[in-house]
């Protein structure tokens, strides 16, 4: 920082904002008995992967831990231990177990590379509560699906311009 005869300049600055981490708002929001709240908190999360990934970056670790909701209801991404391209990521559908009992085993019967993702596990491993669970995979089943990642990833090296809204479409302008 400077003093600039009347002016202040300010070369760095680090601004922080208070979130509730997404995890113990869904809890709140359970314990609470409020449905729009953990509908909102639902619908902004699955927003804010949409977000990440029309600006080619996918978080790796989706867990709602490392994503909060800020004091406006946004729900922002803070943890960037596992970040990467969007389209460096392989994202695949569970092939069919060859035999039942296959679904049985501690390990896949499937080879599974580095870059991975199985998005129909999303659910199971995201909420342990089943509300939440269930209420993710009705709002947002496209993000279910390798096609919506693959998508995504086709838009984003043919250079097509996606939209980032930065307010909730009832709060935006209208035409």
């Amino acid at each position: 920082m400077k003093i600039q005869g009347d002016r202040v300049v300010i070369k760095h600055l680090y601004i922080e904002q208070r979130m509730t981490p997404l995890d113990i708002y869904f809890r709140n929001a359970l314990n609470a008995g409020d449905e729009k709240r953990l509908r909102h908190g639902v619908r902004e999360f699955g927003q804010a992967l949409r977000d990440l990934s029309a600006a080619n970056i996918f978080p790796g670790d989706l867990l709602p831990k490392n994503f909060g909701v800020s004091p406006y209801g946004r729900v922002l991404f803070y943890d960037y231990d596992e970040v990467c391209y969007l389209t460096e990521v392989n994202f695949r559908r569970i092939p069919a177990a060859p035999y039942p009992e296959d679904e049985m085993r501690a390990e896949p019967w499937y080879n599974v590379g580095p870059n991975d993702v199985f998005p129909e596990e999303f659910p199971a491993f995201l909420f342990n509560q089943d509300t939440t669970r269930k209420l993710f995979s009705e709002m947002h089943a496209d993000l279910l699906t390798p096609e919506f990642w693959a998508g995504m990833q086709e838009k984003i090296k043919t250079g097509e311009d996606l939209d980032l809204y930065p307010y909730p479409e009832e709060i935006r302008f209208k035409r």
